[in-house]
């Protein structure tokens, strides 16, 4: 069985013939303790009849009498007290008969053959042409004891409807058999697509056409595989821009390292531009170092297993230390901090929360002009804190919104030579991290006019 489609049809099959053997053996079980009882009784009364008929009408041949009877539907065997036996009607499978049987009958009692039949698990005793298998019943003529044996003749009374029901039986088996292999067919054909589909996704081939209509749970593995078709090949256009975003960030340091440290190898460099070189190769190299831990960031916060590490702690005093540890940035450009910070505690993450906080404030210094303003507000709202981060910055356009999340990705607005350093990862960790805490965060933003981030967590 290497398909499946073999599987279900030899299966189906096995299952069919063993419920065929099980009915066979229940109904067998049936008869024997229901059925059997009353048809030795049926033919008890029967064979009673036949015989007070005849000892009340003895002037019929007797021979002439039992075969009619016998042509009537049953099987007849008469035995006298000498041992001399006839048989009328069809033939006995086995006529062999114990002599004390006989011999009690002519003594006058009656022979249950069919009920003290034994039983067996696949013959119904019913259905056994054997003598054994009667009706023994003593029948007086002139004075004469005869033991009169009686069984229904089936072949006579049901032979044409063995052959029906026989007929019917094959029928219905080979009809059957045939309908499971149509059938499994159908069935199979829909997996078989979804298999082959399997193989092109394996191969890289991700343009999946699977036309199935059905409304069973083959039509939904179908719909739900071209849905993973998609959201595979939408993970892959972003590993391979991933991978692409990577080389280029990685590739243009390493080419500025490269260049100005050959330039650095001329004897007749002066010592001001040797200077300055080396600081730009510095800033490069701080640069790459902070693209690596902020890749490995990124790498531990995308496993299923990273743990969240939660406390509880000040929210408030964890925002008002981030903005005393770049007290130099934004002092240098002038800029104005306004601060709503009531005390808030929170169960959360203490050092992924000062990620959150360091990389919205960081965006906020960079992108915001000389003499402008940052505020940071900290609400609570029933269980959820609420922070929100407001700059007069240079704001971002609508068609960046949607995408300032994504890794990699610079506003054209951010993409100038005095923000270089800017790697596009830090509001991807920043919304992981917000997301690992079952938190939201949303922006608002109009270019010239300042950005809105706003963080809302639950304080448990």
């Amino acid at each position: 069985m290497k398909t499946l489609y073999l599987r279900i049809v030899f299966t189906t099959i096995f299952v069919m013939i063993l419920s065929g053997i099980l009915a066979f053996l229940f109904a067998n079980f049936y008869y024997q303790t229901k059925l059997k009882p009353v048809n030795d009784r049926k033919v008890t009364l029967l064979s009673e009849d036949i015989v007070t008929f005849y000892e009340k009408n003895q002037e019929i041949s007797l021979d002439d009498y039992l075969e009619n009877t016998a042509n009537l539907g049953y099987q007849l065997y008469v035995v006298d007290q000498n041992g001399q036996g006839f048989f009328y009607g069809g033939e006995f499978r086995k006529k062999e008969i114990d002599s004390e049987i006989i011999q009690n009958v002519l003594d006058g009692q009656v022979y249950h053959g069919i009920l003290d039949f034994p039983s067996s698990a696949f013959i119904t005793g019913f259905f056994d042409n054997v003598l054994t298998n009667t009706i023994g019943i003593r029948l007086t003529v002139d004075g004469k004891n005869y033991a009169l044996f009686i069984r229904p003749n089936l072949d006579m009374q049901f032979g044409e409807m063995r052959i029906f029901f026989s007929v019917l039986l094959i029928l219905s088996l080979i009809l059957s058999i045939l309908f499971v292999i149509i059938s499994t067919r159908y069935i199979v054909k829909p997996i078989s697509k979804l298999t082959d589909a399997t193989k092109r996704i394996s191969s890289g081939k991700y343009d999946i056409e699977l036309d199935m209509k059905r409304r069973d749970e083959i039509g939904k593995l179908a719909e739900h595989f071209r849905e993973m078709a998609k959201n595979i090949e939408q993970l892959e256009s972003m590993r391979q821009e991933f991978v692409s975003n990577v080389s280029h960030e990685i590739q243009a340091p390493l080419a500025s390292i490269q260049g100005f440290s050959q330039t650095l190898q001329s004897d007749t460099l002066p010592e001001e531009q040797r200077k300055h070189y080396l600081a730009i190769i510095e800033a490069e190299t701080k640069r790459m170092s902070q693209l690596s831990k902020q890749l490995l960031t990124l790498a531990s916060l995308d496993k299923e297993e990273f743990l969240v590490k939660k406390s509880t702690f000040d929210v408030a005093k964890q925002i008002k230390q981030v903005i005393f540890m770049a007290e130099w940035s934004w002092q240098e450009k002038e800029l104005a901090i306004d601060l709503s910070l009531p005390t808030t505690f929170i169960y959360a993450d203490q050092h992924l929360l000062h990620q959150v906080w360091t990389n919205l404030l960081t965006n906020s210094i960079k992108f915001t002009p000389i003499g402008g303003t940052i505020s940071i507000r900290l609400t609570e709202q029933e269980n959820d804190c609420i922070v929100e981060v407001q700059d007069t910055g240079i704001g971002i356009a609508k068609s960046d919104l949607a995408n300032i999340f994504n890794r990699f990705y610079k506003a054209d607005q951010a993409r100038t030579p005095s923000e270089i350093g800017s790697s596009g990862l830090g509001l991807a960790i920043t919304k992981k991290i917000v997301e690992l805490h079952n938190g939201q965060i949303l922006v608002k933003s109009q270019v010239g006019h300042g950005t809105i981030f706003r963080i809302q967590l639950p304080r448990m």
